[in-house]
């Protein structure tokens, strides 16, 4: 298990602003790699921390060459690295504790990198399963479960019960097959607390619309 102090957490990273994705802390996603400035990332990361930080553009109108970010995402670090025949990265990236970003850091770097802040998320390194048990979680497993069905997901629910619950409820909303906008919202969440209750919510939005909803009413 990937464990960090707080006195570790570094002051800036590297940010790499993957459209259709987001990590939580305490789930683990596979990469591929391929853009030359995100090869170049890779390889500054594997030299020094091997930190990345996820982060989502926000929707714009207009095609920005150099898109707006959300001001929320979340720290990883590469637990997981191989170079395929063709010059591509396959790494996996474990979420650690989400930051928010202060400003961005101007470089000689192909890709993006920003000053951050963490201290609102220190929370995010500990277990916040106090008062939690899965029975809590039946009536959002259930409507998960029909909504995976519906949109043709498949998970491992007996593995995934086997995980703490903050693991679980994380890995459930990176998973979940929600929009966009509403992974950031759950991502933003203030606790664990707080994020289970907001998938309750949009849950209620989409059985209501008989899972057919795709937006956060």
């Amino acid at each position: 298990m990937t464990k960090i102090k707080t006195s570790e957490l570094p002051k800036k990273i590297p940010v790499f602003p993957l459209s259709n994705f987001i990590i939580f802390p305490k789930t683990t996603v596979p990469l591929n790699i391929f853009e030359p400035r995100y090869i170049d990332m890779i390889n500054d990361s594997m030299k020094s921390n091997k930190f990345v930080g996820m982060i989502q553009p926000k929707n714009s109108s207009n095609n920005q060459k150099i898109p707006t970010l959300h001001n929320i995402g979340c720290l990883g670090k590469i637990i997981s690295f191989q170079e395929t025949n063709d010059g591509r990265y396959m790494i996996e990236l474990k979420g650690l504790i989400r930051f928010e970003t202060i400003q961005e850091i101007v470089s000689d770097n192909k890709y993006r990198e920003y000053e951050v802040d963490f201290k609102n998320f220190y929370h995010d390194l500990n277990n916040q399963n106090e008062g939690f048990k899965f029975i809590d979680l039946e009536l959002i497993f259930k409507d998960l479960k029909s909504l995976f069905e519906k949109r043709g997901f498949i998970i491992n629910w007996k593995e995934l019960e086997k995980q703490s619950l903050d693991e679980t409820i994380n890995a459930l909303a990176m998973a979940s097959p929600f929009s966009l906008e509403e992974k950031q919202v759950l991502l933003e969440a203030k606790n664990l607390d707080v994020r289970k209750n907001k998938i309750a919510e949009i849950l209620k939005t989409y059985t209501y619309d008989n899972f057919n909803n795709t937006t956060l009413q």
